[in-house]
């Protein structure tokens, strides 16, 4: 499977449950090669994941990627992997982030036209309780109309 051949892109579903997103960013990872090969196999896990302004520079914390089975020398499937950001970038993340209840919520993984795997970060502000449970009779009511629409 070549780069141009048809990639699909990891979500995490739970970011928009437990947060308000307010603004996108996306930015490129710097992984191993056993890490790229298990990503491409499917072997990615964002849920648990965040990301974090260090020292100046961003990384990306929690995020699970399993080890490749065919590799000759592994990976640690729960390492801190950086962010490539510009500098700009990062201050403005780091500003952001400083407000209070701010924090990075990786929401994708994809891998562009060029086949390099990049990352959505997005700013999100922690929903309560109440926010959670009218998303889930939102989306409900979604799911009930088009149940109605699709029998005419």
């Amino acid at each position: 499977m070549g780069p141009m051949a048809a990639q699909k892109d990891y979500r995490n579903r739970r970011a928009f449950y437990e947060y308000h997103i307010e603004e996108k960013v996306e930015a490129g990872m710097v992984l191993l090669g056993s890490e790229i090969k298990a990503i491409r196999d499917g072997k990615l896990n964002l849920s648990d994941s965040y990301a974090r302004v260090d020292g100046g520079e961003v990384f990306l914390v929690n995020c699970h990627i399993s080890e490749y089975k065919n590799a000759s020398f592994g990976h640690e499937p729960l390492r801190k992997r950086k962010l490539l950001l510009h500098r700009k970038e990062i201050r403005k993340l780091q500003k952001r982030v400083a407000e209070k209840g701010l924090t990075l919520v990786p929401l994708r993984v994809f891998f562009n036209s060029r086949g390099y795997a990049k990352v959505e970060i997005g700013i999100g502000k922690g929903k309560q309780h109440r926010d959670k449970r009218q998303a889930m009779k939102d989306r409900d009511q979604k799911r009930e109309i088009q149940r109605q629409m699709s029998q005419y």
